[in-house]
């Protein structure tokens, strides 16, 4: 189960306004209705895809209600994080800031800029199953994102176009407005392209000083989530379980969490860890625990570890252990 900021709930609610009841739906979910905003707070991205549910079927037609979410948000709403994207540099830099501290806020969705040309793509990329609740969320987040750049930048800013991955809702009057440009439905992303000469703009409250305390304090919120958001350990768990078809590469493994592989790679890095080195020790907890089972021939262990043959996974055992498989399992029967 993934965890997304209360912040998203609270605005949720508050976008809806008098048209649902919402100090209920806010106590639903564990929340006192009548405590401030906390971005640290969190919920889990069930409850609050259910909540966005929810207040669809109450509004009838929800095809505007992400965006009137997306455009309630303000920097400021988001704490630090907040500070940080509106007293970056540059767009580009507050981009950075983006994909680096965003999970700050939840654990199921990760944001990435690619350069295109002279254009750039804002991709959001988000893991589970594309109920309606994200659906509505993802149309929300990119709307947020189109209105925290126009808040910091001094120019006005359109995209260039907009993607979604889910069907096209009955009218797109509400989302070319919003984004200013064409609004594309089915397509293979979630995100946003723009023209990327505005993220070389100055922001308009732009402080390297200030960018600098808040990054620290950022760092230090990243610390301390601590192995209970470790990506090692779930990309380990993914590898493991694809073994069986043969290693998987790092591209497969990210479209499985909803990430793009860079983001992977970026992520890994910054945990002290490396695609191979996981991909190693999945192999060798999995190989450790067939063996001990005793119910399955080297062969089939070979095969399950994902290694052309068994005398190839022989040679691998022994690197790791410093011992043979055979030894190995006779060991645990002792």
């Amino acid at each position: 189960m993934g965890a997304v900021t209360s912040l998203f709930l609270r605005k949720v609610v508050l976008a809806a306004g008098n048209r649902v009841d919402g100090p209920a739906l806010l106590r639903s979910v564990g929340l006192d209705p009548d405590a401030d905003i906390d971005p640290s707070t969190m919920i889990s991205d069930t409850a609050y895809y259910g909540m966005l549910e929810q207040i669809a079927a109450g509004l009838g037609d929800a095809t505007d209600f992400p965006l009137h979410v997306g455009a309630s948000m303000i920097c400021d709403d988001y704490g630090a994080f907040g500070l940080a994207w509106k007293t970056a540099p540059t767009l580009r830099d507050s981009f950075a800031r983006a994909e680096r501290y965003w999970r700050l806020l939840t654990s199921v969705s990760e944001h990435e800029v690619r350069w295109a040309g002279d254009d750039a793509w804002f991709f959001l990329h988000r893991a589970g199953t594309r109920r309606l609740g994200m659906r509505l969320s993802n149309e929300a987040t990119l709307a947020s994102v189109m209105s925290l750049i126009r808040q910091v930048s001094e120019a006005p800013i359109t995209a260039v176009e907009v993607h979604f991955r889910h069907p096209a809702p009955p009218t797109l009057t509400a989302h070319e407005r919003y984004f200013g440009c064409p609004a594309i439905f089915g397509s293979d992303r979630d995100a946003l392209l723009l023209p990327g000469a505005v993220l070389s703009r100055p922001n308009r409250q732009g402080d390297t000083g200030i960018t600098r305390f808040l990054l620290q304090h950022l760092d230090a919120e990243l610390d301390k989530l601590g192995t209970d958001r470790s990506l090692g350990q779930t990309v380990r768990g993914a590898i493991a379980q694809a073994l069986s078809a043969g290693v998987p590469k790092a591209a497969e493994v990210a479209a499985r969490l909803g990430i793009s592989e860079r983001t992977l790679q970026r992520r890994l890095g910054e945990e002290g860890l490396s695609f191979q080195k996981l991909v190693d020790e999945a192999r060798r907890e999995l190989a450790e625990g067939l063996l001990a089972e005793r119910d399955y021939a080297l062969a089939e262990i070979a095969f399950l570890t994902g290694f052309s043959g068994q005398s190839a996974f022989t040679r691998a055992f022994r690197r790791w252990r410093n011992e043979t498989p055979a030894a190995y399992r006779a060991a645990q029967k002792g």
